[in-house]
């Protein structure tokens, strides 16, 4: 069910959603729902210009829940259909982060290496 859902607000997000406010690059990274199937928190990858920007693209999918829910429901062949909660996901960012940092430091260690080698 996870898969579907993820799936589906992907679909909506990127293909069914006409507000101007929403751009860059969204992914839908995971999707957690409670087992009663009532519940699905989905967290969201955005990928923008600036914070502010991805912080707006934000602001317009949660704004835009309940007609998402409401589309969601013609993907989901199911007696329930889950109540959509956003969350902003970063990890993404933190491992770009992470890998710049890493690319960062072994340039340092090749330069710092190429000088005692001269």
């Amino acid at each position: 069910m996870s898969r579907v859902v993820k799936e589906a607000v992907s679909d909506i997000i990127n293909n069914h959603l006409q507000d101007p406010r929403i751009e860059g690059f969204i992914s839908i990274t995971e999707v957690k729902i409670e087992p009663d199937l009532k519940k699905a928190d989905v967290f969201l990858s955005i990928m923008g210009k600036n914070e502010a920007k991805q912080q707006l693209t934000f602001d317009a999918i949660n704004h835009a829940a309940g007609h998402i829910q409401s589309l969601l429901g013609d993907y989901v062949k199911s007696k329930f259909c889950p109540h959509l909660s956003f969350h902003i996901d970063d990890r993404l960012k933190k491992t770009m982060e992470t890998l710049r940092i890493i690319e960062e430091v072994s340039k340092e260690f090749s330069e710092e290496e190429k000088n005692e080698e001269q």
